[in-house]
């Protein structure tokens, strides 16, 4: 994909796919808002959570009903879709579907998931480890450069502070943006509290906003954000989960700062 340097993009949708008609939803809402305010629109989903927290914990309906959910969505609303891929073998299935391939930070020094998602062509997500310095994402760029690829983004998502807890380091943002590839800032994974409940994690949603404005203040190329109808109850991720009625309030202020800060 290409992407707008001077117009600020969105990565939003659902932690899990749930449903059909619960990502339609999402995304209907979603995308309304994002034309009010004239920012780019891409729908994310996981078709499995392979990281969760608890062996009895929703993971999704998988890789083939989930790329047939994406694909429902793509075509019906009209915008380009993302999905994490967890193993070399899904880049290929899920390339076929989805724009973006996104690969998780606990994955992210993984040589042969970054060489696979390489392979096929689409832009490469890659989300910074949590035990990851910005500095070392200039690595993981190198591995999907390797398989001819040079269609990459990175996604600053908070790094290890102790036991579950994330912070965001701000600084990092320049270092990773002198990669010359757009960065991301992903509002609600960095308040979460990894594991933080015992057998999920935990989460402190009400610095989604706040995180959010410095991180636009601090040169982000776009904003990655979960939310949910029902964001108490949903599936996965509820503790940081936004409610879809946040979303607006939240992007016409970073909207409001993108565009101070382009300002020349």
């Amino acid at each position: 994909m290409n992407f707008n340097p001077k117009s600020l993009f969105l990565i939003a949708g659902p932690c899990v796919i749930e449903s059909a008609e619960n990502c339609l939803t999402i995304g209907q809402h979603v995308k309304r808002v994002c034309e009010k305010l004239g920012i780019t629109y891409i729908f994310k989903a996981s078709f499995d959570k392979a990281n969760r927290s608890a062996s009895s914990s929703f993971r999704g309906p998988g890789l083939h009903d989930g790329m047939a959910v994406l694909k429902r969505v793509k075509e019906e609303l009209g915008v380009p879709v993302l999905t994490d891929v967890h193993e070399p073998e899904q880049a290929a299935i899920a390339a076929k579907v989805v724009d973006i391939l996104q690969v998780p930070a606990f994955l992210a020094r993984q040589t042969d998931l970054l060489y696979a998602c390489g392979r096929t062509g689409k832009t490469v997500n890659i989300k910074k480890g949590q035990f990851m310095s910005p500095q070392e994402m200039s690595l993981a760029i190198d591995k999907v450069k390797s398989a001819g690829n040079e269609q990459i983004m990175l996604t600053e998502r908070g790094t290890f502070f102790g036991y579950n807890r994330l912070v965001n380091d701000f600084s990092g943002i320049a270092v990773m943006k002198s990669f010359n590839v757009p960065v991301v800032f992903d509002i609600t994974h960095s308040t979460q509290q990894p594991a933080g409940l015992g057998n999920q994690s935990g989460g402190n949603p009400q610095y989604s906003a706040l995180l959010a404005r410095a991180a636009v203040a601090a040169g982000v190329d776009g904003l990655f954000l979960e939310c949910h109808p029902d964001s108490k109850h949903a599936k996965s991720d509820a503790a940081t989960m936004l409610d879809l009625t946040e979303v607006e309030p939240l992007l016409t202020d970073c909207k409001r700062i993108h565009d101070a800060c382009s300002v020349k």
